[in-house]
C-alpha cells in the first residue's frame, strides 16, 4: 500500500491533540482553528492508511493505540525540526543564534541564569533555550543542543566532560533551630519538621550508605519538587537536603551533621559529537564546563 507524503504541519495538530486532550485547546495553543485542526487530523489518518487515532471519552479525546505507537516518531520530528531552526538561527563559523540547554530543576533555575548572563554579556548575539527538567533529555534526538547531567552519560555518540560533584548537605534556618532546638544526633530527626520527597522515594536509597534513614512518614513537608523542597528550606519551615551553595547563599542557614551527611553528584556537560565544529556550541560547551566546574569546586569548601 503506497501511503501519502507526510504533512509536519499535520503531525504538529496530533502533537497538539495528544497534549491538550482536545481539538480546541489545540487550536489555541497553535493559533489556528479548531476546523483546521480537526481537518489536520483526518488528513493524517488518511495518509496514515486510515484507522482512528482519537476516541471520544470523558476525560476528552484520548490516542488509540495506533497513536501511542506513533507519537515516538512525531516527538523526534518535532526535535528535529526545533534543531534545524536553531542551526539555521546563525552561521556554524559565529558565535550567534539559539543554543538550547536542558538541566536538572535545581541548576536550571537557580545556577544557570548567572552562568548564562555571563556569556550573554560577551556575547549578545547569542540566545538562549533554557529546559529545566529531571528527565535525561535525548540529545541524540536533539531535545536539547546542551545537557548538565548528574549521571553518566551512556551514549557513544555525545561528547561529555565531567565537572566534578556537586556537593548536597542538610540544612536549617536559624529561626527554625532556635524555636524547636538543634539536633545533636541523626537520630534526632525524627522529632523534627523534615522536608522531604513525597512519592518518589527512590532518592532515599542514597542515604542508606551514610547510614541515614528517612521514611516518607518522617517528612513534615513532603513534595517531589526540588524547587518547593529548596523553597521550605529557604522559609525556614524545616530541616532539608539542597546543594551547599544555594544554602550559603540563604541568610541565616546553618548545616546540620556535615560529617555525616555530604552527598555527593556526579556532574557532567554533554553534547552531541556533531555540534563540535559549531563555533557557538563548543563555546556555550566550554564556558559551561568552567563555570559549572567551578561551581561544584565552591560546593566542596568548608
Amino acid at each position: 500500500m503506497d501511503l501519502a507524503p507526510l504533512s509536519w504541519d499535520h503531525c504538529r495538530s496530533f502533537l497538539g491533540v495528544c497534549r491538550t486532550g482536545s481539538l480546541s485547546a489545540a487550536a489555541r495553543a497553535s493559533g489556528q482553528t479548531q476546523p483546521t485542526i480537526a481537518r489536520h487530523i483526518a488528513q493524517l489518518e488518511d495518509a496514515l492508511g486510515g484507522g482512528a487515532l482519537f476516541i471520544r471519552s470523558p476525560q476528552g479525546l484520548t490516542p488509540t493505540d495506533k497513536a501511542g505507537a506513533l507519537l515516538p516518531h512525531a516527538l523526534a520530528m518535532e526535535a528535529s525540526a526545533a534543531a534545524m531552526l536553531r542551526a539555521a538561527s546563525g552561521n556554524t563559523d559565529e558565535i550567534a543564534g539559539t543554543v538550547r540547554i536542558t538541566a536538572s530543576v535545581v541548576i536550571g533555575v537557580e545556577v544557570l541564569p548567572g552562568i548564562l548572563t555571563g556569556i550573554s554579556a560577551d556575547y549578545p548575539n547569542l540566545d538562549f533555550e533554557v529546559v529545566p527538567s529531571n528527565q535525561t533529555a535525548d540529545l541524540l534526538r536533539r531535545d536539547a543542543d546542551i545537557a548538565v547531567r548528574m549521571v553518566r552519560p551512556s551514549q557513544g555518540a555525545l561528547v561529555a566532560q565531567s565537572v566534578g560533584d556537586i556537593m548536597l548537605g542538610m540544612f536549617a534556618r536559624e529561626d527554625y533551630l532556635a524555636r524547636r532546638g538543634t539536633p545533636q544526633r541523626l537520630e534526632d530527626l525524627a522529632s523534627h519538621a523534615v522536608i522531604g520527597v513525597d512519592r518518589d522515594t527512590a532518592s532515599l536509597q542514597s542515604l542508606k550508605p551514610l547510614g541515614v534513614t528517612l521514611t516518607r512518614e518522617m517528612f513534615a513537608f513532603r513534595s517531589d519538587s526540588d524547587l518547593a523542597q529548596l523553597a521550605a528550606v529557604r522559609g525556614g519551615f524545616g530541616i532539608g537536603i539542597c546543594q551547599t551553595v544555594l544554602a550559603r547563599r540563604m541568610a541565616g542557614m546553618v548545616r546540620l551533621f556535615p560529617q555525616e551527611i555530604a552527598l555527593p553528584l556526579g556532574t557532567w556537560i554533554t553534547m552531541h559529537e556533531d555540534l563540535r565544529g559549531n563555533r557557538r556550541m563548543r563555546l556555550v560547551f566550554d564556558r559551561l564546563v568552567s563555570a559549572v566546574g567551578a561551581y561544584a569546586r565552591e560546593t566542596q569548601a568548608p
